[in-house]
């Protein structure tokens, strides 16, 4: 008897329960008193329990009705949002989105984004995975993810396609007390040869053979760039940041900026959102990618004048593209 409960006998319940009264309800429902009264005595007959105390003027809930009351509403929400959820599917949305972001992004303004596309998408599962130089571009190859936001790999394979987002800034750091920080500016390559140099490792085999960035022969090699800041802090080596995430260890001293010859002042790094030429991302996926271009407007790191539409870094050091993943 169970399985013919229908979704018409729960909304009239509930909208019997929230009227308090058959009649209001049928008013609500666009029905006679006497269709809702007949709903209601055939529900309970299949629920085998009574939902209204019928007994006085107006039908009341019993204990039974109360505690039923709930469960009701949220069967009926869950199929309200299985109707929305298939509606958008069959316009075209994502059954469910997955991005690689680059471990330079920023990552208040990615927060804010995926803040945003929760409230504009809130049926829409994601999927965040992030990496760094080629184990960013490697998934949406591989089809398993949609889009990515990639900067820290110069090499863009032929199938993909760019859309810029922003520059972010980076800067060759060190803690105060590492030797590298007592050299003389600007510091050559040469006398950086006895120091390690701390560099991110690509996980994936995009850039396998090839060095981006790297102006010492000593090398440690991380592939997580949290375990970096640490070990720069820790004056274990110097290397390269984004200048959003060590900012407030430059303004309270536990990092200082090296000024080095082969590595231009003020350098950004571009960045851009990617996506399969063949397999363009869906209504959320654009929408994402939108989010973060308006936000990415008014970011402070944002410098339109420095990289220009074709996203190529105007510098004059003509080793540039080679400096952008240390």
């Amino acid at each position: 008897m169970l399985d013919g409960v229908s979704l018409d006998q729960l909304r009239t319940f509930v909208a019997a329960a929230d009227s308090g009264s058959f009649s209001s309800a049928g008013r609500r429902l666009g029905r006679a008193q006497s269709v809702v009264s007949q709903t209601m005595a055939n529900l309970e007959g299949q629920l085998g329990v009574k939902l209204f105390d019928r007994s006085g003027r107006l039908p009341l809930l019993t204990e039974a009705g109360r505690a039923l009351l709930a469960d009701a509403r949220a069967v009926l929400h869950r199929m309200d949002a299985f109707k929305v959820r298939a509606r958008g599917l069959s316009e075209g949305l994502e059954p469910e989105l997955s991005a690689a972001v680059d471990v330079m992004f920023p990552i208040e303004l990615l927060t804010r984004a995926v803040t945003d596309f929760q409230t504009a998408f809130p049926d829409t599962p994601l999927r965040i995975y992030v990496e760094a130089m080629g184990a960013v571009l490697q998934p949406v190859l591989d089809r398993r993810c949609a889009i990515a936001i990639s900067g820290s790999l110069p090499l863009v394979p032929s199938e993909l396609s760019q859309d810029r987002l922003l520059a972010v800034g980076m800067v060759m750091v060190a803690a105060p007390a590492h030797p590298v920080a007592a050299l003389p500016a600007p510091i050559s390559s040469k006398a950086l040869e006895g120091f390690v140099q701390l560099v991110l490792t690509d996980r994936s085999k995009l850039s396998e053979g090839r060095d981006f960035g790297v102006l010492s022969p000593k090398t440690w090699r991380l592939a997580d760039l949290g375990a970096k800041l640490s070990f720069l802090r820790a004056g274990l080596g110097w290397g390269s940041m984004p200048h959003w995430l060590v900012a407030d260890d430059l303004a309270a001293g536990t990092l200082v900026e090296l000024a080095i010859e082969d590595w231009p002042t003020g350098f950004k790094m571009p960045m851009f959102a990617v996506h399969r030429s063949d397999g363009p991302p869906g209504p959320a996926g654009r929408w994402l990618i939108q989010r973060l271009k308006a936000l990415a407007s008014d970011c402070a790191e944002h410098d339109a004048d420095t990289l220009p539409e074709d996203g190529t870094v105007r510098t004059s050091t003509s080793n540039t593209s080679e400096q952008r993943t240390a």
